[in-house]
This record gives C-alpha cells, sequence and structure tokens, in this order.
C-alpha cells in the first residue's frame, strides 16, 4: 500500500507512530473517558469499552466540561493518554488538555479517511497525518 498523507495544523508539537482509534462522534474526556484506566465510558458511543491508551486517538471535536482539559492531563501522569489526537476541529478543551499533558495534537483533517486499526505517523510539526499501513480485514470465504 502506497501510504496516504493528510495535511491539517499541528496545535501540540510532537511525532508519533501508532495505531488509530477513531470516532465518528465527538469526545467529552469529563464523564466520556475513565480516568483510571483510560477507557471510554459514555453510554451509545461509538467507542465505548475501547481504550484510548497508546492510540492515536481520532474524533470529531471535543465537547463538554473544561475539567476535561485535567482528566487529559491525569491520563498522561498514569501512562494511560494517546499517544496523539487527531481531530477535525480543536475545541479549547481538548487543546489545553493536548498541551498540559504534552500530547501531540493536530487538526483540520479528514478523519473520514483513518479507519480504526490503521497505523498512522503524526508529524505536528510538518502539519501532517500519514496513513502508513490499512487496518488488515479478513476475508469472506464463498
Amino acid at each position: 500500500m502506497q501510504s496516504v498523507t493528510l495535511k491539517g495544523r499541528g496545535i501540540v508539537e510532537g511525532q508519533c507512530k501508532a495505531e488509530a482509534l477513531v470516532s465518528r462522534k465527538p469526545i467529552s474526556f469529563l464523564g466520556g473517558v475513565d480516568p483510571a484506566d483510560g477507557k471510554i465510558i459514555e453510554k451509545n458511543h461509538d467507542l465505548c469499552g475501547e481504550c484510548v491508551k497508546g492510540k492515536v486517538l481520532c474524533f470529531p471535536h471535543g465537547h463538554g466540561s473544561t475539567v476535561g482539559s485535567y482528566v487529559l492531563y491525569s491520563l498522561a501522569k498514569k501512562n494511560l493518554a494517546p499517544k496523539a489526537i487527531i481531530n477535525q476541529t480543536a475545541d479549547p478543551v481538548v487543546v489545553v488538555g493536548a498541551i498540559i499533558a504534552d500530547i501531540p495534537m493536530i487538526d483540520q483533517i479528514d478523519i473520514k479517511q483513518i479507519e480504526t486499526g490503521d497505523l498512522v505517523e503524526v508529524d505536528t510539526c510538518k502539519g501532517i497525518v500519514k496513513i502508513l499501513k490499512r487496518k488488515e480485514t479478513q476475508k469472506a470465504c464463498i
């Protein structure tokens, strides 16, 4: 597979390469993510039960209380934070959380092109996200 490069706006400097965890819904870190284990706990959320630890977390934007910034910081202190955050539109709660937790963050990325399980590389200094490898899917036997 030839890598796909998406361009965006770097918000918090950093680089990483990890598996993507993609949501089509906004995430609230206060009440939506368990700070004790890093799992999404918001009922009816498409990532409910998934853990953000070590993933490149992709979601349209954040929502909810400003305390969500401190939840992100708490996740980082416990080594439960995502390796990077990719948003379509950054909001102040997630931006502040990413800054104080030192989590690379980029926005203005079309996250519809990224699937959960894809291997992605994030370079916020260059403002790019590369999809290095698509999630392997099992082919059905006919």
